[in-house]
Formats: C-alpha cells, sequence, structure tokens
C-alpha cells in the first residue's frame, strides 16, 4: 500500500504543479500585446512549466534523475528569486518541488534498489 501511495503521489504532484505554474502564463493576455507578441509572450511564460513536464516525464523513468531535477529546481528558483519576491512565494514554488524530487527519491530508494540477499 505505502509503495502505491509513494509512487503515484509524487507524479499526480508534479502535473497538479505544472498546471498550477501555467496560471502564472496567463497574465500576458491582458497586456494588450498585439496576438503574436502576446503568443510569443505566452510561450516564454510557460518555460518553468516546460522544465516542470521534462523533470516529470524523466522521473517517471528514471526516479532518482527526475527526483534530482526537481530539487535543483527547487533550489534554482530560491536562487533567482531571492529577495525579489516574499518569503511565503519562495516557499509556494519551492517546496512542492523539492518535496516531489523527495518523494520520487524515496520512492526509487525504498522500492527499487536491489536488494542484497544473505547466504
Amino acid at each position: 500500500m505505502t509503495e502505491r501511495w509513494l509512487y503515484w503521489i509524487p507524479r499526480s504532484l508534479s502535473i497538479i504543479f505544472a498546471v498550477f505554474i501555467s496560471l502564472f502564463a496567463l497574465d500576458v493576455f491582458g497586456e494588450g500585446y498585439p496576438f503574436w507578441k502576446t503568443v510569443l509572450a505566452f510561450a516564454i511564460h510557460l518555460i518553468p512549466t516546460y522544465l516542470v513536464i521534462i523533470a516529470a516525464v524523466i522521473s517517471w523513468k528514471w526516479e532518482f534523475l527526475g527526483g534530482s531535477m526537481f530539487i535543483g529546481l527547487g533550489l534554482v528558483y530560491i536562487l533567482m528569486a531571492w529577495n525579489r519576491v516574499s518569503p511565503v512565494a519562495l516557499l509556494l514554488i519551492s517546496a512542492p518541488l523539492m518535496l516531489d524530487g523527495g518523494m520520487f527519491i524515496l520512492h526509487r530508494i525504498l522500492f527499487q534498489t536491489p536488494k542484497v540477499k544473505n547466504k
């Protein structure tokens, strides 16, 4: 039962988080740019979403590598946003990324590492 939960929760969290940060890209539609500039701005604002999706796809197959990517994304966000946003904003973005990465790594360590047999 625990293995099943630890398998699906980080995968679900990564999808939910990608949708959550995609919502921030919608602010370009109120800027009044011409159509093609709006499309370009929207694509640029979705770069964090692309990174989360790439990490999620990699995590699905290689949990340790993908989990490390999620933790790295959280750390990069903290470094880039330090002193630019409130501590609450830092936590809202970085904590789910690091938690997700930790759960991918934990599942890999607990349930997929080959066990050494005692002779």
